[in-house]
């Protein structure tokens, strides 16, 4: 297989205030904030403010695991890879283990996973997330990550089943993608996050690239 650099695509999540959000909640809303312009000096520059958890974003295990790690110990070599795009768009509701066993994930996959959270407007509701039989199936499969066209992993877990069974296998974490217009098959990805030092997540500009046969 080679890369093919003529059909590349960006699934990430454009950032501005009235982007979804995890749940609608306002805290979450990113602000963006001059701090000079014209007017006031001769360059102009600006702030962001955004929880870590907005649009297109990777999870450590910090964020659910007490001592967990940060970015700054992330080999970033793992998220510049090749990757499968799983099309489970007839799912209703989320993802369980019924939905992934007739599907060809093998031990050191990168799984994306395509769901009508692309399609719908549910983001900020009831979005198709991945319950914990589903993330199980993953952890036994021995993936190295996966990715998902929702805001969480995870929806209305008080335990967080689905985040800790898959950080507990190391298995890397992607929220926020944007996958409408890509079809299920192979892809080169690339995902690296902003080396945030103490940080349990971090924003990522995440491309697929097309795979073809040589």
């Amino acid at each position: 297989m080679k890369i093919n650099l003529n059909k590349i695509y960006d699934i990430s999540m454009p950032i501005y205030h009235e982007m979804p959000v995890y749940n609608g909640k306002e805290e979450k809303r990113p602000i963006l904030e001059v701090q000079s312009d014209f007017t006031t000096s001769k360059a102009y520059e600006s702030r962001i403010h955004m929880n870590l958890h907005t649009g297109t974003h990777m999870d450590r295990t910090l964020h659910m695991i007490p001592g967990g790690n940060t970015m700054e110990t992330l080999e970033w070599k793992d998220m510049i890879t090749k990757c499968r795009v799983l099309d489970l768009t007839s799912v209703e509701e989320k993802i369980t283990e019924a939905d992934l066993k007739d599907k060809p994930i093998a031990e050191g996959d990168f799984l994306l996973l395509k769901t009508k959270n692309s399609f719908e407007d549910i983001l900020q509701t009831n979005f198709i997330y991945i319950e914990k039989s589903g993330a199980a199936y993953l952890a036994d499969k021995n993936i190295k990550g996966v990715g998902i066209d929702a805001l969480g992993v995870e929806r209305a877990q008080p335990g967080h089943e689905t985040h800790i069974q898959l950080m507990e296998k190391g298995i890397h974490i992607l929220e926020g993608l944007q996958l409408k217009d890509i079809v299920e098959g192979e892809y080169f990805l690339s995902a690296a996050p902003l080396n945030i030092i103490g940080a349990e997540a971090a924003p990522i500009k995440a491309y697929l690239i097309a795979l073809e046969e040589d």
